[in-house]
């Protein structure tokens, strides 16, 4: 007769009607905190004995990272839309004044001194409206309005000091028209020793495009100048 074997349940085998299968982690975006998510990434993950919790863990970790990095931006909306505001003056006010330089280099002073003007008047919290200032006092000069043109010039060479065009348009008034040759003497060595091409009279009519008007005053002053000397 042979040995009674008693029977072995078979544990591991059995299937656990009570037991739930762990699912691939899902996050709600919204009821899911930032906070808890930054808080969840930065605490470890434990080892485990259980190698599905653990893969879990894992991918759930990997899917919140996944979703800070597409759903973060550092910039807010308001923060863009002011951005392209600004984008969208600075290149009216640049096309605003390219018209007007263009409009001078033609000879064209009254049309000039309406773009300059608009950049003067608009852009004005723009640094570079300054040189705006500098075409409108040479329109100034040319269409008539001499005391205006001064009065334009002598303040920007404070803001716009060391630029030498300025400094040379004033030496030019300042001779002609304010009969005042030592302070006229004083702008025009600022001019020359910032930019030497201001003793060349073709220089300043052809390249920077003076009107006829200063460009003389300018010449009658060079002229004094060497006879002086």
């Amino acid at each position: 007769m042979g040995a009674y074997k008693a029977p072995i349940p078979h544990f591991l085998s059995s299937p656990n009607p009570n037991a739930k299968t762990l699912r691939t982690p899902f996050l709600n975006l919204g009821t899911t905190s930032r906070r808890f998510l930054l808080f969840f990434l930065s605490s470890p993950i434990l080892p485990s004995s259980n190698s599905l919790a653990l893969d879990n863990a894992k991918l759930l970790q990997s899917n919140i990272m996944d979703v800070l990095a597409s759903s973060f931006d550092p910039v807010s909306q308001a923060e863009k839309d002011a951005s392209s505001l600004i984008s969208r003056r600075v290149s009216d006010a640049v096309e605003l004044l390219e018209r007007g330089k263009e409009l001078q280099a033609q000879g064209d002073f009254p049309k000039a001194l309406h773009f300059f003007t608009l950049v003067v008047e608009n852009y004005k919290d723009f640094a570079f409206s300054d040189y705006a200032r500098v075409g409108r006092a040479l329109a100034l000069y040319e269409v008539g309005d001499k005391e205006e043109a001064f009065a334009e010039m002598e303040d920007v060479s404070i803001s716009l000091k060391g630029y030498p065009e300025v400094h040379a348009a004033l030496a030019a008034v300042l001779y002609a028209d304010k009969h005042a040759p030592l302070l006229a003497e004083n702008q025009f060595a600022i001019a020359t020793l910032l930019d030497p091409h201001f003793t060349d009279l073709s220089y300043v009519i052809e390249t920077k495009h003076w009107p006829p008007s200063l460009g003389c005053n300018l010449g009658l002053n060079r002229r004094k100048k060497k006879q002086l000397g």
